[in-house]
């Protein structure tokens, strides 16, 4: 195991952890069911309970955010496909109706983030609600969703990072990753009788960096000082550790032109103006309670 893996097999060998025959797949009545799509629909789920349970206990209607949901995952998904085609685009251009094949991959979170903020402020416009004390709500369901839905990309073998041998260095055999994706650095480190390559699991530290962000957003949500605070917890959480995870990534979506990688560039941009927004709402907030105790 220490030199030639089964081809379905992972490991983490640093900390004595060695998976076999982990399938990408299964069959049901000869249809054959990806387990990123079944990781992905738990993640769904699950976001949608937890943003509806969080509105049972702040006394909104649960049903405003059964009824968005649906709106939501639509939009997010189509969302999450047009940001990664943008940034793609070399793998579409010359054949455009694989724009429309999903089975292939090519989604992107944060297309799917904008995309459900986007369809929320239209959504609330329509039925006269607080966007913003939706949004403290719904991102709470929305990064569990993103907890979940990041080991969806552990059984797809993808989302990785570059070669590393820290504890939690992640072999995964060659044939099982696309080959567009093992850099030069991986290939230095593939020598005679190995067929694996040993790489940061960058979803591993994603899911578990939102994990730490949504236990600090639940512990603060009821100290918060105005609706949207929430919102700007997670945008500017997320944004951060994005951006250092993100560098570690080979599959990065590069700015056209350039070699800069999109999503920290926007992750990096999200936690600046979170920060900022945050402290002009206080600093507002408390001129506004100066004056008023002026007025006494």
């Amino acid at each position: 195991m220490q030199d030639v893996m089964g081809q379905w097999d992972i490991a983490f060998p640093n900390i004595g952890l060695y998976l076999r025959n982990v399938p990408k797949s299964f069959e049901v009545f000869g249809f054959t069911i990806a387990f990123y799509g079944v990781i992905i629909g738990i993640g769904v789920l699950a976001g949608i309970l937890m943003a509806v349970r969080e509105a049972k206990v702040t006394g909104q209607d649960q049903d405003i955010y059964w009824d968005f949901a649906i709106y939501a995952v639509i939009f997010s998904v189509i969302g999450a496909r047009i940001y990664y085609v943008i940034f793609a685009w070399d793998h579409y251009k010359d054949d455009l109706l694989s724009i429309f094949n999903f089975r292939n991959g090519g989604l992107a979170i944060y297309g799917g983030v904008i995309a459900a903020f986007l369809t929320l402020f239209i959504y609330s416009r329509i039925k006269k609600q607080n966007f913003f004390q939706m949004g403290d709500t719904g991102v709470l369901g929305l990064i569990l969703g993103q907890i979940i839905g990041r080991w969806g990309n552990f059984m797809n073998r993808e989302c990785f990072g570059q070669y590393t041998d820290s504890l939690f260095a992640m072999r995964l055999p060659v044939i099982s990753v696309r080959s567009n994706e093992i850099t030069v650095e991986m290939a230095d480190h593939v020598t005679n009788g190995i067929n694996y390559i040993q790489v940061h699991p960058t979803f591993l530290y994603e899911s578990m960096w939102n994990l730490f962000i949504l236990i600090l957003m639940l512990l603060y949500r009821r100290k918060k000082k105005f609706h949207g605070e929430i919102c700007l917890f997670y945008l500017g959480g997320y944004g951060i550790g994005r951006f250092f995870i993100e560098g570690l990534r080979t599959d990065q979506l590069l700015i056209p032109g350039t070699g800069i990688a999109v999503s920290q560039v926007l992750g990096l941009a999200l936690f600046v103006f979170s920060v900022v927004t945050d402290l002009i709402v206080r600093w507002r907030m408390k001129g506004n309670y100066k004056d008023e105790k002026d007025k006494i």
